[in-house]
């Protein structure tokens, strides 16, 4: 009987050690998931600038934005809603962290392009990373007719750069931020005064009050300014409505302007002052 009982124990702590050492060798060989952090903004935009949000691979964005005159113009003017500026762009997914996007503005009558890459994302979980990272770049060109017949600008002065590192962070399901240091080139300025490099730093909030509504603010703060123009920084607040495919933005800014390169830079409204233009994003995705 003694014998028996040795044999037994052998036998189970044999199992034990087989069983302990085969699960060492699935968790050896199990991949660590990543768990990635999304919908850090609803759109690909904040409000007027870009959010770390990419179209997903092979979807296309059709985008229309419209920004009314300044509501204190008065009754006259039905408090901006007689002016307007419009842009239409369309936006591709070339890979889920690739977009590439087109637009046209009617003020300056301008044309737009960009890329936006995402080159880090945020994760929690084991491989956690804090923040999401993206790159853009946008090209503009200046097609408006406004220098005298003597003084013609050439294709490359009629262009002007940006680039922007995008920092994000989903810090709760109800609130995301993102800080943007921002660049800008210009070929051709209007006085020698003015700088053909500007640099800014930008700032921006999500504040989700429901399911399908978020509140979001947004900010830039330009370090050397135009000298030929009385600028100010960019501000605006934002209400984002999702339904269905669309997102529809309803927009308060001292901005009339919906490219980086003019609304960042060339922006002369005060804000507290009623210098304020109603506008709207909306944007459906195919």
């Amino acid at each position: 009987m003694k014998k028996i009982l040795i044999t037994i124990f052998v036998l189970f702590s044999s199992i034990q050690i087989s069983s302990q050492d085969l699960l060492d060798v699935l968790d050896n060989e199990t991949p660590e998931t990543e768990n990635i952090v999304s919908a850090t903004f609803k759109g690909t935009r904040i409000i007027n600038g870009h959010s770390i949000e990419n179209r997903k691979d092979k979807e296309l964005e059709f985008i229309i934005s419209h920004r009314f005159g300044r509501i204190n113009l008065g009754f006259d003017e039905l408090f901006g809603l007689d002016q307007s500026n419009i842009r239409f762009a369309l936006e591709y997914g070339w890979t889920d962290n690739l977009t590439i996007g087109f637009g046209r503005s009617s003020f300056d009558k301008t044309y737009d392009s960009f890329l936006k890459y995402s080159l880090l994302k945020q994760k929690i979980g084991k491989n956690s990373f804090p923040f999401a990272v993206s790159l853009f770049g946008s090209l503009a060109l200046k097609t408006l007719k406004d220098y005298p017949p003597t003084d013609k600008r050439t294709f490359a002065e009629s262009l002007s750069y940006v680039g922007q590192v995008l920092i994000a962070r989903k810090v709760s399901p109800s609130f995301s931020f993102q800080i943007t240091p921002t660049y800008v080139h210009r070929n051709i300025v209007k006085v020698n005064a003015d700088p053909h490099d500007i640099f800014a730093l930008g700032f921006g909030t999500r504040i989700k009050l429901s399911k399908r509504v978020s509140f979001n603010s947004e900010y830039y703060h330009t370090f050397n300014e135009l000298t030929s123009i009385n600028g100010r920084n960019s501000m605006a607040f934002g209400v984002d409505i999702e339904t269905g495919g669309h997102v529809f933005q309803l927009i308060l800014s001292n901005a009339i302007t919906m490219i980086e390169k003019s609304f960042i830079t060339e922006t002369t409204g005060n804000f507290f002052g009623g210098d304020i233009h109603l506008g709207f994003n909306i944007s459906r995705t195919f």
